[in-house]
């Protein structure tokens, strides 16, 4: 049997005495995209760096393709491409630089890491920008390398924290084909967003985190019926949604 590409099972995060995430469970298989959705302070980065084994839970276990993250978290992170909310780089390595150096991280061969690399810009018409410094990036430039990145040493699981910030118009259709081939190519993916209109678009299912616990979850036809709507929107599920709970 084919392992989830991602179970999270009864996780609980406390800062302090407060509970950011409580009794928290989901799963999502290959060549799923699965978008979390919820007001800020709901929980979304938070269960995203547990993914990434940036924060370690209080209580529940984690796993990437049966890979339990807090047992064996280099051979767990070596499944994962990560798409920070603010995108992370080196001011001082050029964006060819940084993708070498995280290619180097993974292990990847100098050969097929330079091919994959010089693909990947092609994607964003990123090449004649590649060899300047990071720092001098715009925001949206950033973005891109960051997301480049996170596909460079092909992981099964991509988790992406609101992705569509900072990109032109091209370049978030561009970002939208980019998941869309990721997961038909049977990878899946974990999209936390605020931007509804592009979680419809290419999410399969859907979590609603409120104050860290799932809310509901479901299609947008599952959402629909929980929202008592025939129709909508996804917007238009969330907001009614979110006013009942």
């Amino acid at each position: 049997m084919t392992p989830r590409a991602l179970e999270i099972a009864s996780v609980t995060k406390k800062f302090g005495g407060r509970a950011a995430i409580s009794g928290l469970t989901l799963q999502i298989d290959p060549g799923e995209i699965y978008g979390l959705i919820g007001p800020n302070g709901s929980g979304k980065t938070t269960t995203i760096k547990m993914i990434a084994g940036l924060y370690r839970p209080t209580k529940g276990s984690i796993s990437i393709g049966g890979i339990d993250v807090a047992k064996t978290p280099t051979r767990a992170k070596r499944r994962i491409g990560y798409v920070p909310d603010d995108p992370a780089g080196y001011d001082r390595l050029t964006g060819r630089e940084f993708l070498e150096f995280v290619g180097q991280l993974y292990g990847m061969e100098r050969g097929a890491r330079d091919r994959k690399i010089d693909e990947l810009l092609e994607r964003y018409d990123l090449g004649r920008l590649a060899d300047g410094l990071f720092g001098r990036y715009s925001r949206g430039t950033k973005q891109k390398f960051s997301i480049l990145a996170a596909l460079l040493h092909a992981p099964s699981l991509l988790l992406v924290d609101e992705p569509m910030v900072g990109l032109d118009p091209a370049s978030a259709v561009a970002t939208e084909e980019l998941f869309r081939e990721f997961a038909r190519a049977g990878g899946a993916i974990l999209l936390s967003t605020h931007t509804l209109a592009v979680a419809e678009i290419l999410c399969g299912r859907f979590g609603l985190l409120q104050e860290g616990r799932l809310a509901a979850e479901g299609t947008l036809v599952d959402l629909r019926a929980r929202a008592g709507l025939g129709s909508g929107t996804l917007e238009e599920c969330y907001l009614k949604l979110a006013a009942k709970l």
